[in-house]
């Protein structure tokens, strides 16, 4: 499997090997309801705490994107890792729903500004026609992580939530230990290119007519997945299906992106990444649609089987195509921005899934995802003559027939 990532550099390792440790502490958030119901917390307050959690990933991509592009990524990586780490701890030790609410939003926020940074890191470092690749192995490295925590999360959990934190704290440490020893340490990326116009905030995005067209289309596909984490519960259990069916969908998505990921990574290298975020898109909407015609482990686990071939057929595409949009300058605040798109996304879908799927029906929720869902791919598809437009290397000045200058004086 890692010889379809063959060839890319050392930096892109070294982000693929911390962010594996890191994700395989990722124990807390999914635990969180249990530790907060440990506590001793009701029921009508937990949202308080989760909503918290939820808006912290709206602020930390804004600010790990600012800070790469204005202190660099190193920094920001560490500022985000090591703010994580703290956080933990003061979640664990919150006495009331104030502090935990604060604690929950401080750790969201830390955790998010390390993906702005990473992304804008391979940016830097990688070739332009293999960021494709490159970010399709951060996917990956996502997803082995997550998988393996999924397993360690719940063995964890019955012999005591403190081993929860100190995990997920240890990991976030010793991420940060490897971007200290392995990555460089200059302030990379914290360029300012001459006459760019980029500026120092967000406007270089705003402005950017192309990336106001593409960002709400990914965010549309973005929020459709996040159903998977609140609709798809809520289906299983309505058929009167146990929660080990959930934790068997969970395991089996995550098995199949981890197996099938580098195998399509492989062989859809040939086809240009628009036409193959479309069509993976496509099936990945239409395979979540099709839950609401599901009814048993075995129905629900041939949606699963859809959508998550459509995951592993994404990647890492769309982190890919913002890198390539981006100015040398501002490489940053564009991937803040897309992780900002998808944590509102899911901070949308968490909030309004439940309630629409409540009050309008489940029906509702399905067709908006085949119908919404495909609809935003073939959007994005519409967008490739532009996108290959910016992306386009400049045409060489021609010499003219019988021209001796060379350059030097």
């Amino acid at each position: 499997m890692l010889s379809t990532f063959s060839g890319l550099p050392r930096t892109a390792w070294v982000v693929f090997a911390g962010t594996v440790v890191n994700r395989l502490g990722y124990v807390v958030t999914p635990f969180l309801v249990f530790y907060l119901g440990s506590r001793g917390i009701p029921t009508t307050q937990t949202p308080y705490v989760l909503g918290a959690l939820g808006a912290g990933n709206l602020i930390g991509p804004v600010v790990g994107g600012l800070l790469a592009d204005r202190v660099g990524r190193r920094p920001t990586m560490l500022t985000g890792l090591i703010g994580t780490a703290l956080a933990q701890g003061l979640l664990f030790a919150a006495p009331n729903v104030v502090t935990l609410a604060l604690a929950a939003a401080l750790l969201s926020a830390a955790g998010s500004m390390v993906s702005p940074a990473s992304g804008a890191l391979l940016a830097d470092t990688v070739p332009a026609e293999r960021q494709r690749t490159a970010f399709s192995l951060l996917h990956w490295a996502i997803n082995i992580g997550t998988a393996v925590a999924g397993m360690l999360g719940g063995f964890l959990a019955t012999h005591g939530y403190w081993l929860l934190f100190t995990l997920d704290a240890a990991t976030s440490l010793a991420f940060a230990l490897i971007v200290v020893a392995l990555l460089p340490g200059a302030k990379t990326g914290a360029v300012r290119t001459a006459g760019s116009g980029s500026g120092t905030g967000y406007g270089v995005v705003f402005r950017d007519p192309l990336m106001r067209v593409l960002l709400p289309l990914l965010g549309i596909g973005l929020a459709i997945y996040s159903l998977t984490e609140v609709c798809l519960p809520l289906a299983i259990r309505d058929h009167g299906l146990p929660p080990t069916t959930l934790g068997l969908m969970a395991t089996l998505n995550a098995a199949l992106v981890v197996v099938l990921q580098p195998i399509a990574t492989n062989f859809l290298a040939r086809f240009p990444q628009i036409p193959v975020y479309v069509c993976a898109s496509a099936l990945a909407s239409t395979g979540i649609a099709l839950t609401g015609v599901a009814h048993d482990t075995w129905s629900y686990g041939g949606t699963v089987v859809l959508w998550s071939i459509g995951e592993a057929m994404v990647g890492g595409i769309p982190g890919a195509i913002v890198a390539s949009l981006a100015p040398a300058d501002a490489r940053g605040r564009y991937q803040g921005s897309y992780q900002w798109t998808w944590g509102i996304a899911r901070f949308i879908t968490l909030g309004v899934g439940t309630t629409v799927y409540a009050t309008a029906g489940p029906a509702v929720i399905w067709w908006f995802s085949a119908f919404a869902g495909i609809g935003s791919a073939l959007g994005v598809g519409a967008l490739a003559p532009m996108i290959a437009r910016r992306t386009a290397a400049p045409a060489p000045v021609p010499v003219p027939a019988g021209s001796t200058d060379t350059g030097c004086q």
